[in-house]
């Protein structure tokens, strides 16, 4: 990581640390492929920190662009939350560093990655089961909610307890609901349950999936056009598309999301976040008395 890189990533720490939430508001940041900052009121949750060099010197996988921070940049988490195992969202790089220099964040993940981020030299009373259909509130004082929600990364996995391979969230913060669906496709039962929760936000990977690269070994997800139809049938206020940005051979233009949603969804809000943004979503509950 160039010192360059670092003190940008620096200066983004500081923006996080520094940025009041009014209740009724979340402020997220972007920091490629899935990985998000999450901010409400007292709380700062990580989502897939992806933001080491780890998989690029491993399995040679360039990034497009610099990651907006450093692993060493974080410093101020409360949580962090996994979706998979996969190396672009558990990053062997940066979740150790981010638990060591954030002793009192949980890591809240599926039961599937228990033994790695153990393996990685975590505490095991940092590591929360990422249990599906189960609110938790982790942070005792705080108001924060959180359930998993089965993710099917491009079908739904179980082991013989019944834990899911895959995750995304349902986040309660600050008086918002965010979900955050991880690596998904639409699955049979998935819009009914999402519509019960009423999201204000939909973060939603767009790259899909196609023979080509399957037969390479890349798990898909929904396409953008399966991501807009979701957002709307679930009652989204905003959605923001994710997973398009990263590895330009796991690419999508989030144009075309755009376009898809506008023509065929004009009144569905969205945003297309720029590369280290900083946005603010401010739903009605923010003018009214909590």
């Amino acid at each position: 990581m160039s010192i360059r890189a670092s003190r940008s990533g620096q200066a983004l720490i500081k923006e996080v640390n520094a940025t009041e939430v009014p209740y009724g508001c979340l402020a997220i940041w972007f920091l490629g492929q899935e990985s998000v900052i999450i901010k409400g009121d007292d709380v700062t949750l990580y989502i897939d920190p992806y933001v080491s060099d780890y998989l690029e010197k491993t399995a040679g996988a360039v990034r497009t662009y610099p990651a907006p921070i450093a692993p060493e940049d974080i410093t101020n988490a409360d949580a962090c939350l996994i979706t998979h195992e996969h190396e672009d969202h558990l990053d062997r790089g940066t979740v150790p560093v981010l638990a060591a220099q954030n002793p009192n964040a949980f890591i809240m993940a599926p039961a599937a990655c228990r033994d790695m981020l153990l393996s990685l030299g975590i505490e095991q009373t940092q590591v929360i089961n990422a249990d599906t259909n189960q609110w938790r509130s982790p942070l005792e004082g705080r108001k924060l909610r959180i359930q998993a929600i089965p993710a099917a990364h491009e079908a739904l996995e179980q082991d013989e307890q019944g834990n899911h391979r895959y995750v995304g969230y349902m986040i309660e913060l600050n008086g918002v609901t965010l979900y955050h669906a991880g690596d998904t496709i639409v699955y049979p039962g998935l819009v009914e349950q999402l519509r019960s929760y009423k999201p204000d936000v939909a973060m939603l990977p767009i790259n899909g999936r196609d023979y080509f690269r399957t037969s390479r070994g890349i798990i898909g997800n929904m396409d953008y056009r399966e991501a807009a139809e979701l957002a709307y049938a679930v009652g989204a206020e905003t959605v923001i598309p994710l997973h398009y940005d990263i590895f330009a051979g796991n690419a999508e233009n989030p144009g075309y999301f755009v376009d898809y949603a506008y023509k065929f969804f004009p009144e569905q809000k969205c945003h297309v976040m720029a590369r280290g943004e900083r946005f603010v979503y401010v739903s009605a509950r923010a003018f009214m008395r909590e």
